[in-house]
């Protein structure tokens, strides 16, 4: 009987053990995960206003409840102290799929983006969803002036969540301390900042006009920005969602000052080139003006402008890091591979699988997960004659156990869920997430896992 070991519970983890067990009627599939929550980016990633996108969370679960999928929690891979290597797990199962996404946040490469007040989108929005490894080290507090570098979907995501207020929030999963914060922001103005123009902006549609939709906040555009770009004047000829977004943009340019509490300003043909200081952190960005030089790309002008900002939240892509055992790309920040099978030289790796962003790096969106996930399945199924040869343990949880992993189980996540039910309930909120390793294990706990 074939034993496969899924190594990350996010969508492309889970679309993995799903597209495994439809395929074949007797395959066995453990998905490990690092965290002793399941779901990936969709638990701590999707913004929490975001509820119709986290209701995905929904749709994994029917995949992890299966009766031949198992969920296997607190489980990390690499050669560290209490961590699995590589090589031990691939002894433990027949063929292991790594989905662990793309892990770290790529840097601008500029003088005093190290400066306090200067983060990663990525560590704003662990902030604000409750991961266990985020720090809580004040985002903004004292901060007026806010600067989101990039024009992507998250860039939208951290910029609408400045500016919501308390009771938009106070609904949603938002840990405690981080609605806290957040209600006694002052931020007043944020400034969403692209280094190229508008058609070439990476945000969609929906995402883009949801933030004109905020209470209270007005969406500022200079027109004399937005007319730089080639395609402003005649949008029609390009695609429809790039379309859509300068037709957006092309109507708030026109709108009058308003008054509002909140200003999100987006700013496009500006490259950032200093963060500059002032008290000892952060107090502006350099941004060089940029034209476009005729071939999808920009130049600069030598031309620069100061905007203040005492929070600056970089948001300019993700990147793939090595792992235990595996070949790497250092270059793509991805596992070679071919059609999902992991590539060691220019030859397959039996018994070795990638899906998702570590496998074609991080594009797409959710759902583009569930093709990826299938070649994968596809493949290592292909191979299922030759990897069944191979003698493994009869459960490999029975080892990971008499190695002295615990690993947190379905019942244990559902004691998790159980416990931010309640706390939701003692703050007279609905859930609220559990912030931390401690109260995240302490509530496994309750299910009978040390």
């Amino acid at each position: 009987m074939l034993r496969v070991a899924v190594v990350g519970s996010g969508p492309s983890g889970v679309y993995t053990a799903q597209s495994l067990v439809q395929q074949d009627p007797e395959v066995l599939v453990d998905v490990l995960d690092r965290l002793p929550a399941p779901y990936g980016l969709v638990r701590y990633g999707v913004a929490p206003d975001h509820e119709k996108i986290k209701s995905l969370q929904n749709n994994l679960r029917t995949v992890l409840e299966h009766d031949r999928v198992r969920f296997l929690g607190g489980v990390r891979i690499g050669r560290g102290p209490g961590e699995l290597p590589g090589a031990r797990l691939r002894e433990l199962y027949h063929a292991v799929v790594y989905c662990v996404g793309a892990a770290t946040d790529r840097h601008l490469g500029i003088p005093g983006e190290e400066l306090p007040g200067s983060w990663s989108a990525t560590q704003f929005v662990s902030w604000y969803s409750a991961h266990p490894d985020a720090v809580d080290d004040g985002f903004v507090h004292g901060a007026r002036s806010a600067v989101v570098i990039g024009v992507g979907n998250v860039a939208v995501d951290v910029a609408r969540m400045l500016a919501r207020g308390p009771a938009e929030l106070s609904p949603t999963d938002i840990p405690q301390a981080a609605l806290t914060a957040l209600a006694a922001s002052r931020v007043t103005d944020i400034h969403m900042v692209g280094r190229r123009g508008p058609s070439q902006a990476r945000f969609t549609t929906k995402e883009l006009r949801e933030l004109g939709s905020l209470p209270d906040t007005q969406v500022v555009v200079d027109e004399a920005e937005l007319a730089l770009d080639p395609a402003y004047a005649d949008p029609s000829a390009l695609p429809a969602a790039q379309r859509r977004n300068v037709e957006a943009l092309r109507g708030w340019a026109t709108v009058s000052p308003s008054g509002a509490a909140r200003r999100i300003r987006l700013r496009f043909f500006r490259r950032p080139v200093e963060l500059l200081a002032a008290g000892g952190r952060v107090g502006a960005v350099r941004f060089e003006r940029t034209v476009p030089d005729g071939t999808g790309g920009v130049t600069g002008t030598g031309q620069y402008e100061d905007i203040e900002a005492q929070l600056v939240l970089r948001s300019v892509g993700y990147r793939g890091v090595p792992l235990d055992g595996l070949p790497f790309d250092a270059a793509h920040g991805t596992v070679p591979h071919l059609a999902g099978r992991v590539l060691r030289g220019d030859s397959p790796s039996l018994g070795e699988y990638v899906a998702g962003w570590i496998k074609r790096g991080p594009t797409g969106v959710i759902g583009t997960n569930r093709p990826c996930a299938k070649e994968t399945a596809t493949s290592l199924l292909a191979d299922a004659a030759a990897l069944v040869r191979q003698e493994r343990p009869e459960d490999p949880l029975t080892a990971l156990r008499a190695a002295g992993f615990r690993p947190v189980e379905w019942a244990g996540w559902q004691a998790i869920e159980r416990a931010e039910a309640e706390l939701g309930a003692t703050l007279g909120r609905g859930v609220v997430k559990l912030p931390d390793w401690n109260s995240l294990m302490a509530a496994a706990g309750a299910a009978g896992i040390p």
